[in-house]
């Protein structure tokens, strides 16, 4: 039985009208434990549909897919004729270090967890909680970016178009405001609809994209001079072949871009649909499903890149990649309209401002899955949080915010993208090498320790190359970290239990008064002498005139690790030098203390009474003591949390201090 039970539903009562029916569309499955909103990190029921892990691809795909918008002019405008070598550096970077790494997370995290909650293990206490919100600003910068870059990026394509009216010209953050608000529709409808949209817009891009490199391959073999007159560039512009493979890995960082996707498909790991034996313990038939699902977008990702940084740099004059050139930010683009015509060009980007539109879904779903998944359970984040659609108004009203902050130029965004992107990888990549180290797995630890160094090298050298990167980063984990604070302390007179349970011991305990009330006094479980035992008692007596036909029990409250919130509780009955004790481990000694009162006035139908001896010292240091130590003024502590529980009197559990 738990104290945050709640009775079901009347199917014949009337619905909500008004406000009402607003906050409770908003909140919708918020009351239940998995959310009937399911997000994208929701554990669903074998009851609830999932998707084969290829449909959960296409979603995380979109991200990941969608940098074929703009990718290869990247390595174009950044490498000039080494771009085929640095793209070659990238994949291998992809499918010999992102992947393994990423195909450990999700044998590890099976429930979506990701690399944020490996090293969250490792890191106990606040220390922990404070790195998870550094972690978790980084992953704010990527996501937030992502979807405002995407959309961004979209919006220049469509405005591009020689078929798209003039007066759309310069109305860029207008148009990018438009497919941030379509973005939270679909999410705001439901996830199930968001991945329908994905398979679709994936199916189409992917099909179009063949269709260029196909085209574009046969006009390359059909011009062997241009080919020619590029590997001639290529060996003779860096004096030999080794200084332009040195070049290539000095300008590898600066295609990082297209790393990105892995982390939002270990997030949304639930979604896949695993094996019927599959249990919540060792779903084995999930991870396998993840893993064939980044193996393929890693290796259809690959296969692109290799073909298309080579055929745009050998077909695109250079002068086309700068600014002001109809191949920027559009490689491919350019090379549909050139070598298909028109009708198909414009076709083709209509399918890319889709994708690049649609890519802020696999951000969305990544957010969507990480802020319920640790803030609220930090007390960091309002309760409502934990629903998916209040989220998904906070994330896009931010996504005006930093459209019109930048005013929805994707160049000024690019470099905090990136640092988001590389922070997360090399966390993911930090956190598989400590699992090998503590599973004492030699190969897999030197492996993924240079694996690591190779991220850290790109993370480094790309915040050097564009320090404004770490700055917006860093403006995101100082707001997170502001923001969770002070929720935190907003929240510290909540209840933290999402659970009690009275061991038999315990419950027995209980049927020993069947009159009520039900004595309980409040111990200290350092002092566990008999003589402390007797002393309380006899003070409760005679301080708070404790009736003598009560035969009393002692509460003690072991604090573990005070920076928990969202937590179960085990009460333990024990005998200890002939006095009956309630033992349980909480994080905060008062609201553990009320969680247990109320737990068992509804367990028991009888009122417990509680007693305290005044706290000594400055209320100030107590008070702080509470907020970090889960310590400090216990008595009219326990009596502000219950009272903001359970508004009725008479049915609050009583507080006596003396």
């Amino acid at each position: 039985m738990t104290t945050l039970s709640r009775p079901p539903a009347d199917p014949s009562a009337p619905g909500p009208a008004g406000k009402a029916a607003l906050k409770s569309w908003l909140l919708f499955g918020l009351q239940d434990s998995k959310g009937t909103h399911q997000g994208p990190g929701g554990v669903t029921t074998k009851l609830e549909m999932k998707h084969p892990w290829w449909q959960v691809m296409c979603l995380t795909g979109v991200d990941y897919f969608s940098t074929l918008g703009y990718q290869p002019a990247i390595a174009a405008l950044a490498a000039g004729v080494i771009s085929p070598l640095a793209t070659l550096v990238l994949v291998a970077v992809t499918l010999f270090g992102a992947l393994p790494v990423y195909r450990r997370v999700a044998g590890e995290s099976p429930r979506g967890e990701g690399s944020i909650a490996m090293l969250e293990r490792l890191l106990p206490r606040w220390g922990g909680k404070l790195f998870v919100l550094v972690l978790l600003g980084f992953a704010a910068t990527d996501f937030m970016i992502t979807m405002t870059l995407s959309a961004a990026d979209a919006s220049a394509h469509l405005i591009e178009n020689p078929v798209v009216p003039d007066w759309l010209h310069g109305q860029n953050v207008l148009v990018t405001l438009f497919l941030l608000a379509l973005l939270a529709a679909v999410f705001l409808r439901g996830f199930k609809e968001a991945i329908a949209v994905a398979v679709a817009i994936v199916a189409l891009y992917l099909c179009l994209n063949v269709v260029v490199v196909a085209v574009t391959i046969v006009g390359v073999i059909n011009h062997p001079v241009a080919v020619g007159d590029w590997w001639t560039t290529l060996w003779t512009s860096h004096g030999n072949p080794l200084m332009a493979v040195a070049v290539a890995l000095i300008v590898f960082p600066k295609l990082a871009l297209g790393l990105s996707g892995f982390e939002t498909g270990v997030a949304v790991m639930p979604q896949v649909r695993g094996d019927t034996n599959d249990t919540e313990v060792n779903p084995t038939g999930r991870i396998r499903g993840t893993r064939r699902m980044l193996t393929t977008a890693a290796v259809i990702m690959s296969s692109f890149l290799i073909t298309t940084s080579f055929i745009t740099v050998v077909l695109i004059p250079a002068q086309e990649f700068q600014d002001g050139g109809q191949a920027n930010g559009r490689a491919l683009a350019y090379l549909a309209h050139e070598y298909l015509g028109v009708g198909f060009g414009t076709v083709y980007d209509i399918s890319t401002i889709a994708i690049l539109w649609f890519a802020g879904a696999s951000a969305m779903a990544g957010l969507l899955n990480l802020v319920p998944r640790y803030l609220p359970r930090y007390g960091m984040a309002p309760g409502w949080a934990k629903a998916v659609r209040p989220l998904v108004l906070v994330f896009t009203l931010v996504g005006f915010l930093i459209t019109y902050l930048f005013e929805a130029d994707v160049d000024a965004q690019g470099g905090a993208y990136a640092t988001g992107v590389l922070v997360l990888m090399t966390s993911a990549a930090v956190a598989v090498t400590l699992s090998a180290r503590r599973r004492k797995e030699r190969k897999q630890t030197i492996g993924f320790g240079v694996i690591t160094v190779v991220f850290l090298y790109t993370t480094v050298a790309n915040i050097i190359e564009r320090p404004e990167g770490i700055r917006i980063a860093g403006i995101f984990i100082l707001g997170i970290i502001v923001v969770s604070l002070l929720s935190r302390v907003r929240r510290s007179f909540e209840l933290h239990a999402i659970r009690v349970h009275l061991d038999q011991a315990a419950l027995e305990f209980m049927s020993s008064n069947l009159d009520g009330p039900i004595t309980i006094i409040a111990h200290e479980p350092l002092l566990t002498s008999a003589e402390a035992y007797r002393d309380k008692l006899r003070s409760a007596i005679e301080v708070s005139h404790l009736p003598l036909a009560h035969e009393a029990l002692f509460l003690e409250v072991i604090v573990d690790d005070s920076s928990d919130f969202e937590t179960e509780l085990h009460v333990r009955g024990v005998v200890r030098h002939g006095y009956r004790i309630l033992e349980v481990h909480g994080p905060v000694v008062p609201n553990t203390i009320a969680s247990v009162l109320f737990h068992i006035r509804d367990a028991t139908g009888l009122m417990p009474h509680i007693y305290f001896r005044w706290t000594e010292g400055n209320p100030v240091a107590n008070l702080l003591r509470f907020l970090f130590l889960g310590e400090g003024e216990i008595a009219p502590v326990t009596r502000e949390v219950l009272r903001e529980a359970e508004p009725d009197v008479t049915q609050r559990p009583w507080v006596h201090v003396g």
